[in-house]
């Protein structure tokens, strides 16, 4: 991967898209992927091609089910080429007012100012499935 993202700026763009995420907001979060990014859920072996098809098509069923999203308590590790490993909690609030907590770790991959590829690794249920 090639970035002239600085370690700061390339944990500032997986911080907004996990606030785009948390907000619900399909447009904004979509703008932190590259056209022909990949998004892997590694730990229920499933992926997802495309921001426009697949990985659109998987942040909308996301949106549906649930009426809240949190991503927080952040611990990111940034390498010089433009990866960033990224560890937190997430609550996700389903229609019924029960709240689900996992632990996950994500891998992204930047290209110029986006996410080319990322890799999820989530405690629990499939959220994204």
């Amino acid at each position: 991967m090639s970035t002239h993202l600085s370690p700061t700026e390339l944990v500032a763009l997986v911080e907004r898209y996990f606030a785009a995420v948390d907000r619900m907001d399909l447009e904004a979060t979509l703008a932190c992927f590259e056209p022909e990014a990949s998004f892997q859920i590694a730990t229920f072996d499933t992926l997802y091609q495309g921001r426009d098809t697949g990985i659109r098509q998987m942040f909308e069923r996301l949106n549906t089910r649930y009426t809240r999203v949190w991503h927080g308590q952040f611990d990111h590790v940034v390498q010089p080429n433009g990866r960033v490993a990224s560890q937190f909690r997430v609550e996700n609030t389903l229609l019924d007012g029960s709240v689900r907590v996992k632990n996950n770790c994500n891998f992204f991959s930047v290209r110029a100012d986006r996410f080319v590829a990322v890799q999820v690794y989530m405690s629990g249920d499939n959220s994204l499935g």
